[in-house]
């Protein structure tokens, strides 16, 4: 990653090389722009195209700030978002990707499981309903007896169903985008941090991206094609191209995370509630990091700053109280704020896509009719994480098809 002081190295480089820059070639094939663990993971994929050339574009200090390291680590199965959508296709990919390159490059991850729990017969229908589509998608899942259940983790409460998702775990995502850089770096990709895109035009072959750094240092640069994978400021960036006709929203929704001080209770599995349909969340799960810590959330508060990290105490007793109804033995006081993160999102729908009209936003990955080589990834929020090294290839692919 970039310092200040290396960023203004690269700045200098970047003016001597782009400052005459002939009409017949641009700086670069490709411009990436977001270093998230998706941008993280496209630049990779692209970088290791024989003959071309890939710049990394990152606002902050170093890689993978924002959503990507604020949140629940979890490589999800894939058996929330209906049978046709993008999320599905590239979960279920991308669930396949990373746990065989978790393997291969020792990046430490836990296929630790997930619980998902019915307190009623309304909810036991949910989780039937889930359990048959994911057969239907080739996923794994199973109903465990209450016994059975009792047994094994003793101080969870579901009153009525559990169903277990075996291929859910969880990664140590900082690992992961470390690898990612490292590895995109040694196909000789360049990584300028510190870098904000101020604008964004056409050129003669491709794409000009006009950049500053925090000293107010100006850049230009032209790509033959250009990324927009900057997450939270995707939707700007996109409209600052695109025709009036053409621009979206954005939304953001922020979930809050609640650390454990507790030694007792100290689940081995993930536990869900039962999804509720049209809900903007999977509600205020159990999830852990690989040290076994656990912590709970995320729950769903919209904003309209995608920099308001704060997490909000206000909220806290609200989801104490949906803890308790599957971890009852929970020691109130010892759960403690701790960190929020942000989902870029085009909807206020349901995260859970139902097909009845619920509003559930697919993932938006498109080359935009007209502007060849621009390929725009908006609303790139649960399950970007595990889809991450598919919607890598699915990039490559709209480029190279």
């Amino acid at each position: 990653m970039f310092s200040r002081s290396l960023h203004r190295a690269f700045t200098k480089e970047c003016r001597r090389m782009f400052s005459h820059t002939s009409a017949q070639a641009a700086d670069y094939t490709h411009v990436v722009v977001g270093a998230g663990a998706v941008g993280l993971a496209i630049a990779r994929k692209l970088a290791g195209r024989d003959g071309t050339s890939t710049l990394l574009i990152e606002r902050h200090g170093s890689v993978g700030t924002e959503t990507s390291s604020r949140n629940s680590e979890v490589i999800h199965a894939g058996i929330y978002y209906g049978p046709t959508s993008l999320k599905t296709e590239l979960c279920l990919k991308g669930k396949r990707m990373m746990y065989d390159l978790c393997e291969e490059k020792k990046i430490p991850y836990r296929n630790c499981r997930k619980w998902i729990l019915a307190q009623n017969s309304q909810q036991h229908q949910q989780l039937s309903k889930t359990h048959e589509f994911a057969k239907s998608i080739g996923v794994p899942t199973n109903f465990i007896t209450l016994a059975e259940a009792r047994s094994q983790e003793p101080d969870v409460h579901a009153a009525n169903a559990v169903l277990e998702s075996p291929t859910t775990g969880i990664i140590d995502s900082h690992s992961y985008m470390s690898y990612l850089e490292s590895d995109f770096q040694s196909k000789g990709g360049d990584l300028a941090c510190h870098t904000e895109v101020n604008g964004i035009e056409t050129a003669t072959r491709g794409y000009r991206i006009h950049t500053t750094s925090p000293s107010g240092d100006f850049t230009s640069i032209t790509t033959e094609t250009l990324i927009n994978s900057a997450g939270l400021a995707a939707v700007p960036l996109s409209n600052s191209l695109l025709p009036p006709e053409r621009h979206l929203k954005p939304y953001y929704a922020k979930g809050s995370y609640y650390s454990y001080a507790g030694s007792h209770p100290r689940p081995k599995r993930l536990i869900y509630p039962a999804p509720t349909t049209g809900a903007a969340g999977l509600g205020t799960h159990l999830t852990m990091d690989m040290t076994g810590a656990i912590r709970f959330g995320p729950d769903v508060e919209w904003v309209d700053d995608p920099n308001d990290l704060s997490v909000n105490e206000d909220r806290l007793s609200a989801a104490l109280d949906e803890i308790q109804t599957y971890l009852p033995s929970i020691d109130r006081e010892k759960v403690m704020l701790d960190y929020a993160g942000i989902r870029p999102k085009l909807g206020k729908g349901s995260a859970v896509a139902s097909g009845k009209g619920d509003g559930f936003s697919d993932f938006y990955i498109k080359e935009e009719e007209g502007f060849e080589g621009f390929v725009n990834l908006l609303g790139i929020e649960s399950p970007g994480l595990t889809s991450s090294l598919a919607i890598a290839d699915k990039v490559h692919d709209l480029l190279y098809r």
